[in-house]
């Protein structure tokens, strides 16, 4: 899937919808620790996974930057380092005139005033103002993957994040993790809106109809019975 489409496919999904259509699809759920969180509320970013290891220079990132592509995100990958912040404001207006997406960091920020400024989707673990006072030797894979948390994200991968929060697919099963979580999505809206007029998700749910065959049948989950009735509301 290109970039253009993979944008206007997730335009209107959000990372709930495209967890849950993992799930179903038996496609690991990888998202980025709890603590990486969007500088801003309302944040939507979805792109190609670019990845760059940190060492202590942002040479790495220009790098990654010149191998980028419209529409790709940085996921950087600074270890979870909270002694230092990796990314400020021209790293930043760099990775936006590139035509770059967004900016995932595994790690810290810093100039946060200015990074509101150019209005560039970020995501990370907080903001810190000193920078790295280190320089280790760049590994050769550098540019090839990058960790975030306990995952591993190559350019295999793309990125979805919002005010949830991030998660990482692999592009491969882009097309069909949408054509669930579309389905998914629709089906939570009309629960919602069937709601605000008056009929319980209980009523939807048909859940006295769950309580009988569980006493029937005490294996009965209400995960299977959901699934029978088309909700889905858990997976």
């Amino acid at each position: 899937m290109d970039t253009v489409r993979l944008q206007r496919t997730y335009l209107d999904l959000t990372t709930p919808h495209v967890a849950d259509a993992c799930m179903r699809l038996g496609i690991s759920v990888r998202c980025a620790p709890v603590g990486i969180r969007p500088l801003w509320n309302g944040t939507h970013v979805v792109g190609r996974a670019r990845p760059s290891r940190h060492y202590g220079s942002v040479d790495v990132f220009l790098e990654a930057i010149n191998r980028s592509e419209p529409g790709d995100v940085l996921v950087v990958d600074n270890g979870g380092r909270l002694e230092e912040a990796c990314v400020g404001d021209l790293v930043t207006l760099e990775t936006a005139r590139a035509g770059m997406c967004g900016i995932v960091i595994w790690g810290l920020h810093r100039d946060s005033v200015e990074l509101r400024t150019i209005r560039l989707p970020i995501f990370s673990m907080g903001t810190l103002p000193v920078g790295p006072q280190r320089l280790d030797i760049q590994e050769a894979d550098a540019l090839l993957s990058a960790n975030c948390g306990e995952h591993t994200i190559t350019t295999d991968d793309f990125v979805l994040g919002d005010d949830d929060g991030v998660i990482f697919i692999p592009l491969s099963h882009a097309q069909e993790v949408a054509k669930l979580a579309t389905t998914i999505r629709d089906t939570e809206r009309s629960q919602a809106a069937r709601m605000h007029y008056g009929i319980t998700f209980r009523q939807q749910a048909c859940f006295d109809e769950f309580l009988a065959a569980r006493k029937v049948d005490a294996t009965v989950t209400f995960r299977q019975h959901l699934r029978s009735t088309g909700g889905a509301i858990e997976e």
